[in-house]
């Protein structure tokens, strides 16, 4: 953390870095994670004497919440192959013959 950074930015940087550490980030990761975070922050509030374009005008990043991170599933949800396996978990009878959309159907999701 910079110096000079108020006790709030402190505790948000703790619990960031925590809370990546928890979801099994490594810490230098998570440590990344937390700075850019808390600093993404400090520039929407002011608190910077520099701020990006991006920073200022984007989504907060607790707003956005992952979405553009590259989660697995993408924003179209689980893929066929992830379907069909639970599918297969699940004994779903003919699931050989549907097709994304129909296995979606036939899990419930």
């Amino acid at each position: 953390m910079p110096r000079g950074s108020s006790p709030k930015r402190e505790r948000q940087y703790e619990h960031i870095k925590e809370s990546a550490e928890d979801r099994g980030e490594s810490t230098g990761r998570a440590k990344e994670i937390a700075a850019r975070t808390v600093n993404k922050e400090r520039a929407r509030s002011g608190e910077s004497k520099t701020a990006s374009r991006t920073s200022t005008r984007d989504k907060s990043p607790g707003k956005r919440g992952g979405q553009r991170s590259g989660s697995r599933q993408g924003s179209q949800g689980p893929t066929y192959d992830q379907l069909y396996e639970e599918a297969k978990r699940r004994d779903v009878s003919g699931r050989s013959h549907m097709n994304k959309s129909e296995l979606r159907r036939a899990l419930g999701k």
